[in-house]
């Protein structure tokens, strides 16, 4: 069946307007809630570090960024956007003690909620609001007068008073003139986890990767490997955007289609889905969230590892240079 959506008629913003919403973490998602929030006529207050970049964000755009413990003792809905990372411990430092009964405590992602990493107090609500769009999306959406679509699931004592809040939440933010799904707490978690692990981030960048290789292995320059394994990824991704899988293919040559029919299932094999199976599986039995949590509480060493490599691979260096050519890109280095 197909899922139910929720929009604009189903949600009561008035919920909220008594209310005051502390957003902790002013970052992608943080500035976009906070503001979204605050031009529906909300009450909000921001909690952020001073001294960081994201704190003077917030001042230009005019919050006065208090702690965390201190927003959250404030506030009648809690909204935790920080990193997944750092979330259960500064959880355990401000948060924990400083909610009250009837709190409403609201995250954008289920991981430390679904992996227990938190210890909710009894009479503290938790929601999820998520929104399938990055925080700029989020912001730039609204401000035209649309919005990105949510995900909404109710997590740990969570009632219909609760799941009213989250639809409330999401309308403020936008959400809901594009449409919220209802979903839980593991399906955002689990299904989050594997696309940016098997499709998004991991498994497209070690195919980029490999298809750049195999050609500068064979003799073929650098940059037109480059251009052919990742500059034009890009062009298809959009395609497949507006209109899925066969948009692409109608758009494209009758020699690239026919290649996708028949070369396609060559590179991603029967064994390729078995391995995508196996993720699963660590993600569904906590194995991957627990290496996670462990690889941060040891000061992240093999990750700093891995990202220093893979910043060094040559695609990057090959790409850096080439980039500089493109006037008409806005690149980003890091």
């Amino acid at each position: 069946m197909p899922a139910e959506m929720f929009y604009d008629k189903d949600a009561d913003l008035s919920l909220l307007k008594k209310k005051l919403i502390a957003i902790l973490g002013y970052g992608s998602q943080g500035h976009a809630h906070a503001q979204n929030l605050r031009d529906s006529g909300c009450n909000v207050i921001v909690a952020e570090l001073p001294g960081t970049a994201n704190y003077d964000q917030a001042v230009k755009d005019g919050f006065e960024p208090v702690s965390a413990a201190g927003a959250v003792e404030q506030a009648d809905v809690i909204t935790i956007l920080l990193p997944d990372e750092i979330q259960a411990d500064v959880f355990r430092s401000e948060i924990r003690d400083n909610l009250s009964p009837g709190n409403v405590l609201v995250c954008s992602h289920g991981f430390n909620v679904h992996f227990n990493q938190f210890q909710i107090p009894e009479g503290v609500a938790t929601v999820l609001v998520a929104p399938k769009g990055p925080g700029h999306l989020v912001r730039s959406e609204f401000v035209k007068g649309g919005g990105v679509p949510c995900l909404l699931a109710l997590g740990p004592n969570a009632d219909d008073r609760a799941r009213k809040i989250g639809l409330a939440y999401a309308k403020g933010i936008g959400g809901t003139r594009a449409g919220v799904i209802e979903t839980t707490f593991a399906e955002e978690t689990e299904t989050d986890l594997f696309g940016e692990q098997v499709v998004l981030c991991g498994g497209l960048a070690a195919l980029i990767k490999a298809g750049y290789e195999t050609l500068v292995e064979a003799g073929y320059q650098p940059e037109m490997a480059y251009f052919e394994c990742m500059h034009e990824v890009k062009l298809i991704v959009d395609l497949f955007y507006q209109g899925g899988l066969n948009y692409m293919r109608y758009s494209v040559s009758n020699t690239a289609e026919y290649g996708d029919y028949t070369r396609g299932p060559r590179i991603v094999t029967d064994e390729t889905k078995a391995e995508m199976k196996r993720i699963l599986a660590e993600i569904r039995k906590g194995q991957f969230a627990r290496e996670w949590i462990l690889e941060n509480k040891a000061g992240a060493p093999s990750f700093k590892a891995l990202r220093r490599l893979e910043r060094e691979h040559p695609i990057e260096e090959v790409g850096r240079q080439l980039r500089r050519l493109m006037t008409w890109i806005d690149a980003k280095e890091v």
